[in-house]
């Protein structure tokens, strides 16, 4: 009954709020450990936790609990993870390339205004059921539970008669799944995984863009749902490379080398441009940001970024300490952030 009372107040929270609440259970052997919230905004980071992704950290309460709640998230929806972390925190003992390989998570699809419950499962299972005011959020788990079946009928009989009748059946059923679920987030997930060229699926693939209307439909419903984003701008930049391969694949007169050498040039053109306009979009944030800024308050965020501490500050501005705390508050509110490390990584050049 308690929990059902918990979960009703939860489900209403936006309502009486106006934020974000993310809440869930995990073991009440994981208390005090660190829960951290990630958005996940290049869908080729979605099968790895990087610390660059991070925007929010919580502890697990004494009951197994935890919770992220705000109102600094984007209003459209995106691809969120929520992972506990089993590695020591820092770059110490059992991270590799700035990520812990050892860690329970789950991703999901959110926006600034919803609320979602991630409650303990079978045999205390944590981050592997969602209830939420958003019908999309569990999307990315369904996508994940197919290709876990999609995996078990490859193991059966590993022919490649069995490989190539699957790789048709599992293409089209991925895709159905994905047009129908009418998120071009969970669109993207999937599509990751087909074109990912670590994968099996990858010389189908290249067979497949070529002569399926899939892959442009996808990029018209991005430009609808999510135009000028950096992901959409990736989707399309990668679309044009493979699509480019696809047709050298199909003519085996063609020198490899050559195919090889061009594909090279495309992909790193492609992906010097995103990176570029990457750049410029935050820089161009950070510029607004600035201008937003009262010149006190652009003093104080000079000084965070030389890595004061608010006495040291106080001091040099000569004014009270209390004041420079003001002056913080009134800058997290500005900025939409919730620590010095975020002020930091915003102006920091």
């Amino acid at each position: 009954m308690r929990f059902h009372f918990f979960l009703y107040l939860l489900m209403n929270a936006p309502l009486l709020f106006g934020q974000y609440q993310f809440a869930g259970e995990v073991s009440m052997a994981h208390s005090g450990k660190p829960v951290y919230l990630s958005l996940v905004e290049d869908y080729r980071k979605s099968s790895r936790i990087y610390i660059d992704q991070i925007i929010q950290r919580t502890l697990v309460d004494s009951l197994g609990h935890f919770q992220f709640e705000g109102d600094h998230l984007l209003d459209g929806n995106r691809i969120y993870r929520i992972h506990l972390d089993h590695c020591s925190e820092g770059m110490g003992s059992g991270h590799f390339l700035g990520e812990c390989g050892n860690s329970e998570r789950v991703l999901f699809i959110a926006s600034n205004r919803d609320t979602l419950y991630f409650p303990t499962s079978f045999e205390d299972q944590s981050l592997c059921t969602i209830i939420s005011t958003n019908p999309k959020a569990s999307l990315l788990l369904e996508v994940d539970a197919l290709l876990e079946e999609m995996a078990f009928t490859f193991m059966d009989f590993p022919s490649g008669a069995n490989k190539k009748l699957n790789l048709r059946k599992w293409f089209a059923t991925l895709q159905q799944f994905s047009a129908q679920s009418g998120e071009p987030l969970a669109e993207l997930y999937i599509y990751d995984f087909l074109s990912d060229k670590r994968n099996e699926t990858f010389s189908f693939y290249l067979q497949d863009l070529a002569g399926n209307a899939f892959y442009d439909s996808l990029s018209n419903r991005l430009e609808s749902s999510y135009p000028n984003t950096d992901f959409t701008k990736q989707y399309e930049a990668e679309i044009a490379t493979d699509k480019q391969l696809a047709s050298f694949s199909g003519d085996k007169s063609i020198n490899w080398n050559w195919i090889l050498a061009t594909l090279l040039f495309l992909s790193l053109g492609a992906n010097v441009y995103w990176l570029i306009s990457q750049k410029r979009s935050i820089s161009r944030k950070s510029n607004a940001q600035w201008q937003k800024l009262t010149p006190q308050e652009q003093k104080i965020v000079e000084h965070i970024i030389a890595d004061k501490s608010n006495k040291e500050i106080a001091a040099s501005l000569f004014v009270s300490h209390s004041t420079v705390k003001t002056h913080i508050n009134n800058l997290y509110k500005k900025l939409e952030v919730s620590s010095r490390e975020e002020i930091e990584t915003l102006f920091k050049k």
